[in-house]
C-alpha cells in the first residue's frame, strides 16, 4: 500500500460533498478548507429546493457553527468569504432522486466533467426511522449517488460512509468484509432491494386505501422497517438499509476505485479544529446528559461490555488518507473506523466518568439548584429491566386504571401520559438493546496499513491523525467529549 502526500492529492482536486449539512460532512469541509485552501472546488450537495434555499441552509447549517471559528480566525471574515465564493459550490439537490435531484442541467453537466472525488456522507441516522424514508434515503440514495458517479469522466474515487453496526448483532472479531448482492445472509436468502422498495410501495397504497392518517402511517412504516430488518437478520431499519447501500455500492462499482468506511460510535472532535465540537445527540450522549440532569437514574446494559468510540476528526481524516491511497487504482478498500481493538472502553468507564464529572461539574436546572447524582444504578438483563418497570411504573399504572374506573375516569389525562411515557421507553430499550449488550469487536486490520502506510512515508501524520492508541479515554470524556456535549448540544436545546 502506496501513500502519496493527502494534502498534495487534495490540491487542484474538485470534490463532491453529499449530505453536505451533516455533521460528518462539515468537519470535512472545514478540513479541507483549512489545511488545503488550493483545493480546486468544493460542490456540497444540500437538500434544498433552489439556490437559495441551498445557500440559506449553508449559511445557517454549515459556515454559521462554532466548527469554523479557527479558519475564521486565520483568514479573517472578508478572506473566508472569498475563499468561500472562489472554491464553494452550494448544489440544491436529493440523493433519493435520479441525477440526485439535481435541476440545473448546466451544473450537472459541471459536475460530471470536473469532479474527481465523490463523498457520499448522506444518510439518515435515526434507529426508528420510517422504512421508506431509510430505505430512499440510505439504500436507493446510495444507488443514485453511484449512478450519478459513473458519469463523472474525470472521477479518481468514490468514499461510501457506512456504519460499522452493518454487521447486525454478531459476536467476537467481526472482519473487515463486504456484503455481496445475492448472497444468503444470517441463514436467510433471497433479499431483493427491489423487491423491498415494492413492499413499501404496496404497504403505503394499502394505508392510503384504508385512509390511515400520517400519524398511523408512520407508525406502521416504522414497524414494517423492524420487521424486514429481522428477517434478514438486522435489529433496526437503520443497519439494514446501510447494509443495502454497501451492497448497492458493492454490485454497482464495476472498475470504479470505491472506498467503504465504516466508522463506530462517532463523538466529539479529539483535537481539530479544537476539542469537542459536537452536533446532534447520539446514543451515548443521550445517556449522558439524560443523567447529568438527573432525568436517568438507571442504565441496561454490561458494564462489562465494550463501547466503540471514535472522535469525528479521525473519521474525516481517515477519509482523506484513504481517498488518497485509492484514487486512479483497481484495487477496492473496507476499512473499519473504532476503538474497540486498538484501544478498548467499556460501559463501567464510561459510568464513572460521567459520576466523576457531574459531582465536580454539577447541572444547573432551571430553579437554579444544582443537580446531584448518584452512581447510577445498572439492570445488567431485558428480565431485570421488566422487572424494574414493574415495580416502578407498571404497578402504579395499574392503580390509575382502576382509580379511572372508580371516578369515572378523573384520572384519564394523568394515565394516559404515564402510559405514553412508559411504552416509549420500552420502545427505546428495545430499540437500542443491541447495541447496549453488543459482543463484538470490529477487526480493523485494513485500518492498520492506512496507519502504517502513512507512518512509513512521514507523510503528515501530524495532520491526518487517525490513531485511537492515542486518546486516554478517561481525559477526552471528561475534559473533552462530555465538556463539548454539555456545550454545543445540550445547552442549546434546553
Amino acid at each position: 500500500m502506496k501513500l502519496e502526500s493527502p494534502l498534495q492529492f487534495l490540491e487542484d482536486k474538485t470534490i463532491l460533498v453529499t449530505g453536505a449539512a451533516g455533521f460528518l460532512a462539515k468537519i470535512f469541509v472545514e478540513k479541507v478548507l483549512r489545511v488545503q485552501p488550493r483545493v480546486k472546488k468544493l460542490f456540497l450537495l444540500i437538500r434544498a429546493e433552489d439556490d437559495k434555499s441551498a445557500k440559506l441552509r449553508f449559511q445557517d447549517e454549515v459556515i454559521s457553527k462554532e466548527l469554523f471559528r479557527v479558519l475564521k480566525e486565520k483568514l479573517g471574515a472578508v478572506k473566508l468569504n472569498a475563499l468561500i465564493s472562489e472554491k464553494v459550490v452550494m448544489v440544491p439537490g436529493d440523493i433519493t432522486c435520479e441525477d440526485l435531484g439535481v435541476k440545473d442541467s448546466f451544473l450537472i453537466e459541471q459536475m460530471w466533467s470536473q469532479v474527481d472525488v465523490v463523498v457520499n456522507l448522506a444518510a439518515t441516522t435515526n434507529f426508528d426511522e420510517r422504512y421508506d424514508v431509510a430505505l430512499n434515503v440510505n439504500t436507493l440514495g446510495a444507488r443514485h449517488v453511484m449512478e450519478f458517479s459513473k458519469k463523472c469522466s474525470n472521477l479518481a474515487v468514490l468514499v461510501h460512509v457506512s456504519t460499522a453496526y452493518v454487521s447486525g448483532e454478531r459476536e467476537g472479531l467481526i472482519h473487515e468484509r463486504p456484503y455481496r448482492m445475492g448472497e444468503t445472509l444470517n441463514g436467510v436468502s433471497g433479499l431483493d432491494i427491489d423487491a423491498e422498495r415494492r413492499v413499501v410501495e404496496e404497504r403505503l397504497e394499502e394505508l392510503r386505501v384504508e385512509g390511515a392518517s400520517d400519524k398511523a402511517i408512520t407508525i406502521a412504516m416504522k414497524e414494517l422497517g423492524i420487521e424486514r430488518a429481522k428477517i434478514y437478520g438486522w435489529p433496526n431499519a437503520y443497519v439494514f438499509t446501510k447494509a443495502m447501500a454497501e451492497m448497492t455500492v458493492g454490485h454497482l462499482k464495476g472498475d470504479m476505485p470505491v472506498v467503504t468506511l465504516r466508522p463506530t460510535i462517532v463523538t466529539s472532535t479529539f483535537k481539530e479544529p479544537f476539542p469537542g465540537w459536537a452536533e446532534g445527540v447520539r446514543t451515548v450522549d443521550s445517556l449522558a446528559l439524560g443523567y447529568g440532569t438527573g432525568r436517568m437514574t438507571c442504565f441496561l446494559g454490561d458494564l462489562n461490555g465494550i463501547v466503540d468510540l471514535i472522535p469525528a476528526d479521525m473519521v474525516v481524516n481517515s477519509i482523506v488518507v484513504a481517498m488518497a491511497v485509492h484514487a486512479n487504482q483497481r484495487s477496492s478498500g473496507l476499512y473499519h473506523m473504532g476503538s474497540s481493538v486498538r484501544n478498548p472502553i467499556r460501559y463501567a468507564d464510561l459510568r464513572d466518568y460521567a459520576y466523576h464529572y457531574f459531582t465536580v461539574n454539577p447541572w444547573v436546572s432551571k430553579d437554579g439548584k444544582p443537580v446531584r447524582v448518584g452512581k447510577m444504578t445498572v439492570l445488567k438483563s431485558m428480565a431485570s429491566f421488566h422487572r424494574y418497570m414493574a415495580i416502578r411504573y407498571t404497578f402504579w399504572l395499574k392503580g390509575l386504571e382502576m382509580a379511572n374506573a372508580v371516578f369515572c375516569r378523573s384520572f384519564q389525562g394523568t394515565y394516559s401520559n404515564l402510559s405514553r411515557k412508559i411504552k416509549f421507553v420500552m420502545r427505546l430499550v428495545e430499540l437500542y438493546r443491541p447495541y447496549l449488550f453488543f459482543k463484538g469487536l470490529f477487526d480493523d486490520s485494513n485500518t492498520e496499513k492506512l496507519r502504517a502506510a502513512a507512518m512509513e512515508g512521514e507523510v503528515e501524520t501530524d495532520v491526518f491523525y487517525f490513531d485511537p492508541k492515542c486518546i486516554d479515554w478517561e481525559d477526552y470524556v471528561m475534559n473533552t467529549h462530555i465538556p463539548g456535549i454539555v456545550k454545543y448540544i445540550f445547552k442549546r436545546s434546553n
